[in-house]
């Protein structure tokens, strides 16, 4: 015999021998093991889904704002549904119809929101009773299975543009998610729940069963070692003070507009509302969830589902006359002693045209300006600015302005940790160009005066404005301003979030003028009536007009005058003058914020504040 054929032969007789061992090894699993015989016989390996814990939510103070309630569904899959169960005691154990039945178990298998072979929500949030009624009857409805999530509850009923509310997710978030989230998850649609959707989520678990021909739980596969974990979702704590934040929500029912108040050295949003508002626990009541979001979104004059403090933009009025009195003095187009005299207008053109402002003593200074919102002096100063560069060129001072506008954080969204906030608008020279572009000798200084004091096309947003306080009440710099400032884990452990300091490119030596003029406006000036002693308050008061009806209140202020802990900026439509609404609802919060309590001699003006209804009462 060959060599050639010696190795043959081997190479057959290696093969026969490891088929006889295979043979031998599959005989004494399933032949002669009886333990794996049983698992053989047993029909499936089931994936069953964890939920994690989502994360709660907390005010600066360790307030609880957010927490979790269990919700109860069930889940099927078509596939394994018995098609002889007995669909009346089904019924009866969750209280449903046999209609209910038929149109939850059939579903447009042509979608690719499901498949016969896929768990589907069959029914969600059911009574605990039912659910617990339903789990000891399982073993007889092979195809359905219970999971228990969380929905969110709250303890209060304040904050809901802020907090924002869960969803159940769409098809295109669950294509897109990685495998993150399948139909009939939730998610979170608006306000820090979906800033911080994926810190708050956490990661679902996996536990595999295994189980037999007729559904019922047969042990764990794999002795538990294939299964994971959920973890839970961080702990947000958020800036926010919750007796602040409601108390300003009592100042401002029955009034449409915003309040924005801001730790003016971190940036930290103290309160943040909008009004009218809605309570957040309505997105959470099986009984009325669906006619109250119908509610909000049908009201289509005080639109309480829009948050007027990020999202709507208006113009400032005089509160912008502190910001532009910088920007001028640091340009060299003005000075802190400057005085402009003002005989109650301000002539535009040799034509006769004029402005017109208030009867106040002669403004011989920029305090003296701001404490009577002098509209000449400001004016003037616009007038002057846009013409640094020549009468003909007032686009080229109106790009200089605009940019150290952006630098004040205006014109831009300014990152606020609410995905909606708009950016305002701040005109360029282009914007004007395209304006006036039928104009043949093109446009003026003349033409855009208004935004001396705050009118015109420059409109901004309550946070803007309020953040414009914290700069100045900064002398120069600011934080991005923001509503959450920490997540803890499940081990407690801490993650502080940082923010860079950003700073305004004007000197120091200007805002001790301009801050002395905003705290002769709270003492003498035109928000006197919100002078409250000790404080310290600072502020600006605006009345922006309103073409289409009663102007807007207006103010904006810091307190204390040395060491400010808070800045706030207070906007209420068409309520008239902002000496009279505005202001002192802003220094009330400032009050409440820094005493704690509002003091005796001026309850009156609170009792005033809450006594004002300037729309009709939404009841949701």
């Amino acid at each position: 015999m060959s060599s050639k054929d010696n190795k043959q032969t081997i190479i057959i007789a290696f093969f026969l021998i490891s088929a006889i061992a295979l043979i031998g090894v599959a005989a004494r699993l399933q032949l002669f093991n009886s333990k794996y015989k049983k698992r053989a016989s047993q029909a499936a390996i089931n994936k069953d889904i964890q939920y994690p814990s989502r994360g709660l939510i907390y005010d600066r103070n360790g307030k609880l704002l957010v927490y979790n309630n269990p919700l109860y569904d069930i889940k099927a899959v078509y596939r394994q549904v018995d098609p002889e169960m007995d669909t009346v005691k089904f019924c009866e154990l969750l209280n449903i119809d046999k209609e209910t039945f038929l149109k939850n178990i059939n579903k447009n298998w042509r979608s690719v929101r499901y498949h016969k072979s896929v768990p589907y929500t069959f029914l969600s949030r059911i009574k605990p009773e039912y659910y617990l009624r339903f789990q000891e009857h399982l073993d007889e409805f092979p195809g359905f299975f219970p999971v228990i999530r969380n929905i969110r509850g709250y303890p209060h009923s304040h904050a809901g543009h802020v907090l924002g509310y869960l969803g159940e997710v769409n098809q295109n978030t669950v294509d897109t998610s990685g495998g993150n989230y399948i139909p009939g998850d939730y998610i979170g649609i608006n306000g820090v729940e979906r800033t911080y959707e994926q810190e708050l989520r956490g990661s679902k678990g996996v536990k595999f069963s295994l189980k037999d021909n007729l559904g019922r739980k047969a042990g764990d596969f794999n002795d538990g070692k294939s299964d994971s974990p959920a973890t839970s979702g961080l702990d947000l704590i958020s800036s926010l003070d919750l007796d602040l934040q409601s108390y300003g929500e009592e100042l401002m029912a029955g009034k449409r507009g915003s309040i924005v108040a801001i730790e003016p050295k971190t940036g930290e949003i103290l309160a943040m509302l909008s009004s009218p508002g809605y309570d957040p626990n309505i997105f959470n009541l099986d009984r009325d969830r669906k006619q109250s979001i119908q509610t909000l979104l049908q009201d289509s004059i005080n639109r309480p589902s829009i948050d007027r403090s990020v999202m709507a933009k208006y113009p400032p009025g005089s509160i912008f006359k502190p910001i532009f009195a910088l920007i001028a003095m640091q340009e060299g187009i003005s000075y802190p002693n400057r005085t402009i005299p003002c005989d109650g207008s301000y002539e535009v053109n040799s034509k006769g045209f004029s402005q017109g402002c208030r009867n106040h003593p002669t403004p011989y200074n920029v305090q003296i300006a701001l404490e009577y919102s002098c509209n000449s002096y400001f004016y003037q100063l616009m007038r002057e600015f846009l013409e640094m560069k020549g009468y003909s060129e007032p686009g080229k001072g109106m790009d200089i302005l605009a940019g150290y506008l952006k630098e004040f954080g205006l014109g831009e969204k300014l990152g606020v940790d609410i995905v909606y906030e708009n950016s305002g608008f701040i005109p360029t020279a282009k914007y004007y160009d395209k304006l006036y572009s039928d104009d043949y000798y093109g446009w003026k200084s003349t033409y855009v005066l208004s935004l001396g004091i705050g009118q015109g096309e420059l409109q901004l947003t309550t946070v803007q404005m309020a953040n414009l306080a914290a700069i100045i009440a900064n002398h120069g710099y600011y934080y991005t301003p923001h509503l959450t400032t920490t997540f803890v884990n499940e081990k407690r452990e801490k993650e502080r979030l940082v923010f860079d300091k950003k700073v305004v490119p004007v000197d120091k030596k200007y805002f001790p003028p301009v801050i002395d003029g905003m705290e002769r406006v709270v003492r003498t000036g035109t928000a006197s009536m919100s002078y409250v002693p000790g404080l310290d308050l600072c502020g600006k008061t605006g009345t922006s007009q309103n073409p289409h009806g009663q102007d807007h209140s207006v103010f904006f202020g810091f307190a204390p005058k040395d060491n400010p802990q808070i800045a706030i900026a207070v906007y209420v439509e068409n309520a008239g003058s902002g000496g009279h609404i505005a202001a002192p609802i802003g220094s009330l919060m400032a009050e409440k914020y820094i005493n704690k309590v509002i003091s005796p001699s001026r309850e009156y003006v609170q009792q005033r504040m809450f006594d004002t209804q300037l729309i009709e009462k939404i009841e949701l």
